[in-house]
């Protein structure tokens, strides 16, 4: 009766424990969204940049980390390099907003609501100006981002193809794939996107570029925890490499509006990082893409740490099978 079972307890068992797993980390990464630390630059006379400042600090606790500027042009290059994504200008007559709308929906709009409604309570009109704004085939982003999505995970499956489908897929084997989809995924991935979008400019090769080294990090990643761990590797890949790591990114909305759990993880995964890069390479002439580029480019390093490794240990616990036989 155990050996009829168990075909059908295993992936009963294994579906329930994914289910609870991906409910319980959206469940409190989305369950109570506040920002956190969204940078925003004031411009304008000493008096009224303490008071704004003053105001928050006391009404809204951390969801805003100011930098003063001494004039517009020193706010819109600091917008320009993403140090902040917004820029208050206090005027005599009236006052202007300028938010980065490639940061992201969630943190224009939070950024955007607040400061308009601080001036409608005094009796003010806030004028509001877009910069670096999605392109119009993707207003909000989201094929951009949909694009991470499938590039993270289309990688995670080729290893598991890779895995279930191949009896002794060595290091050389597994390396191969790895670089070989990510070859073939950048141009693929972003020409799809191009193709739905319409248009998302001259930055697209650099586009690419990040999307094929997402690509092989991750999937160097979940080879080297395959061939250490085997089944197990692969569940913890898709724990950290889809469901931490997506979770993690806030999606389009970004991590700022997440706990501090999430917030801290979003720097160190791909998931963010790749979003971020993308949105700095298309929108904003390649601002924002050495960080991304540099934690990718560890991820693959690491990867092939954990390849390796997983060869020694895998030669060394199968070289008494693979000795040849000796003739008495």
């Amino acid at each position: 009766m155990r050996q009829l079972l168990r075909p059908l307890v295993v992936p009963l068992v294994g579906g329930l424990v994914f289910l609870v797993a991906l409910l319980g980390l959206i469940g409190t990464a989305i369950r109570d969204p506040h920002p956190h630390d969204l940078p925003v630059g004031l411009v304008g006379p000493a008096p009224a940049v303490q008071q704004i400042s003053t105001a928050f600090a006391s009404n809204a606790p951390g969801a805003f980390r100011f930098t003063t500027y001494s004039t517009e042009s020193e706010a819109r290059a600091a917008i320009d390099s993403r140090d902040i994504d917004a820029a208050l200008l206090f005027g005599q007559n009236s006052s202007r907003l300028i938010v980065a709308g490639a940061a992201g929906d969630g943190v224009t709009g939070v950024i955007t609501a607040a400061f308009t409604n601080v001036f409608q309570s005094q009796g003010s009109t806030l004028n509001v100006e877009v910069v670096h704004p999605f392109s119009n085939g993707d207003a909000h982003g989201l094929v951009l981002f949909f694009v991470v999505v499938a590039v993270i995970i289309s990688s995670v499956v080729v290893q598991a193809l890779l895995f279930t489908t191949t009896d002794d897929a060595g290091f050389s084997t597994a390396l191969l794939v790895v670089l070989g989809y990510a070859v073939i995924t950048g141009p693929v991935a972003m020409g799809a996107a191009e193709w739905i979008a319409d248009d998302y400019g001259s930055g697209i090769w650099a586009a690419i570029g990040l999307l094929m080294l997402a690509a092989a990090a991750v999937g160097a990643v979940v080879a080297g925890l395959v061939r250490l761990l085997g089944r197990a590797g692969l569940a913890l890949a898709a724990l950290i490499v889809v469901l931490l790591d997506l979770v993690s990114s806030g999606g389009p909305v970004g991590s700022q509006l997440l706990p501090d759990f999430y917030r801290w993880l979003a720097p160190w995964l791909p998931a963010g990082l790749l979003y971020s890069g993308l949105r700095g390479a298309l929108y904003f002439d390649g601002a924002g893409v050495g960080q991304p580029i540099l934690i990718l480019a560890e991820w693959f390093g690491a990867g092939i740490v954990l390849m390796a490794v997983g060869e020694l240990v895998f030669y060394l616990m199968h070289r008494g099978s693979l000795a040849p036989e000796t003739v008495p």
